[in-house]
């Protein structure tokens, strides 16, 4: 049975993308702050594990991860899914304290996540993984007041093609997957701000998660000697291509 762990599993991409893998058989760790909804997704599932963490704990991380491996005995995928937006707005309104922690969270979480599955699949025999970031169109083009998010997702480019050169030596591959508007609790967010601000401000095209989620599984499925390095699923009709 393959095995994947995913961070962020508790809700939006990161929930829908575990029912996915689980309905497709495969042994699924859910790593989270909500236990309770890690918890109730793994009382449906046999094949899966409720491990709830912060991913900006090294240590609690490092536990978690040492756990499933003993578990399942291998690694095969990470799906390094956790993040936030954070503060909107321009650069000036912006207080520290909010950049800080969406760094804290969108890079510092996702380098702990990617150190500790580097580590686990140069280390198992046979050698080897994949690596699947969630970056995000704004790690390309960013939308206004998306400063603290935009600069967070860049970040993850660089990650995503470092992890990329890093592993070839070790049969680990790293890909990026950039998603544009899946119907999730941060986009819903991002509606209902811009509503506030004004009314009439139309809703953001969307697409469904599910389409994300297979997308997903799509990078986590190709044989060992291919990679998706960067896939863009964006729902149709959003202002992305032309976006000036």
């Amino acid at each position: 049975m393959k095995t994947i762990l995913i961070t962020g599993a508790s809700s939006g991409i990161g929930y829908a993308t575990a029912e996915h893998f689980l309905a497709a058989g495969w042994q699924v760790g859910l790593i989270a702050r909500r236990k309770d909804k890690l918890e109730a997704l793994a009382a449906t599932y046999p094949n899966a594990t409720a491990l709830p963490c912060d991913v900006t704990d090294a240590t609690a991380m490092k536990d978690v991860f040492e756990s499933f491996a003993g578990q399942t005995g291998r690694l095969d995928v990470l799906f390094n899914n956790a993040g936030m937006f954070g503060p909107a707005g321009p650069i000036d309104e912006i207080p520290l304290g909010g950049f800080e922690q969406v760094i804290n969270v969108n890079v510092r979480g996702m380098f702990i996540a990617a150190q500790l599955a580097f580590a686990q699949m140069r280390k198992q025999s046979p050698q080897g993984g994949r690596i699947i970031n969630n970056g995000s169109l704004s790690a390309h083009n960013p939308r206004p007041g998306s400063i603290c998010y935009t600069t967070s997702k860049h970040a993850i480019t660089g990650m995503t093609r470092s992890l990329s050169l890093d592993g070839r030596a070790f049969d680990i591959a790293c890909g990026q997957i950039d998603i544009g508007n899946a119907k999730s609790e941060l986009v819903q967010e991002l509606n209902t701000r811009a509503q506030a601000a004004d009314p009439d401000q139309p809703l953001m095209p969307m697409m469904d998660v599910e389409d994300a989620a297979r997308s997903v599984q799509h990078m986590a499925e190709m044989p060992a000697s291919a990679n998706v390095q960067f896939m863009t699923v964006m729902a149709t009709k959003m202002p992305y291509i032309g976006r000036g």
